[in-house]
């Protein structure tokens, strides 16, 4: 009799042990729940000092999701295929940006302790820009900051830019409504100017 009903509890665990993890994969593929808990996570990254292997383990999957947005974007056939680009785009510039505040504070906090105080990804690769050449680095580092600076000029103007192109576009339209408006006796004269 025991053993029925162990094997009753041991099946009725392994049950309850399914169940959950298929709540948690239909939890997952919600895509708004998935969107908040990873916006969650990034304020955790923000706030929590973090150690060099989770940072190491971070920056290798927000790698591998900026390859996986790129390839996306790049073999759509349209537009409305990948109409969550802006917010992927978003969510990912957060996530790179909370990175780089963690892996700073790990650089200034812990870099008395060697090149592999921030993790090995980061040395990986400030050995490969400088080459194990301190004015290398320097150069290469003046030339991003450079290219950088220029982008998000450039960057700003054309969103400026296109803003007020489409607030022009829109003027003939809110023009011709306050016309009709204002024809059909819905506002007076006075209204219509402002």
């Amino acid at each position: 009799m025991s053993d029925t009903t162990a094997q009753g509890a041991s099946s009725t665990r392994r049950l309850a042990a399914a169940m959950s993890f298929r709540d948690v994969i239909d939890f997952v593929r919600r895509g708004d729940i998935a969107m908040a808990l990873g916006v969650m996570a990034i304020l955790v990254v923000l706030i929590m000092p973090m150690p060099p292997f989770a940072l190491d383990i971070l920056l290798a999957i927000s790698i591998i999701f900026s390859v996986l947005i790129l390839m996306t974007a790049l073999f759509i056939r349209g537009v409305l295929e990948f109409s969550a680009f802006p917010t992927v785009l978003l969510v990912a510039t957060m996530l790179r940006l909370s990175l780089n505040l963690a892996s700073t504070r790990l650089i200034l906090a812990n870099g008395h302790e060697g090149t592999s105080a921030a993790g090995r990804v980061i040395e990986a690769f400030g050995n490969f820009v400088m080459g194990g050449n301190f004015v290398i680095g320097l150069i290469v580092f003046a030339i991003l900051v450079t290219v950088n600076f220029v982008v998000i000029t450039k960057g700003s103007g054309r969103i400026a830019e296109v803003a007020a192109r489409f607030t022009l576009d829109a003027m003939p339209g809110k023009q011709m409504a306050i016309d009709a408006d204002l024809s059909a006796g819905l506002i007076d004269e006075d209204t219509a100017r402002t």
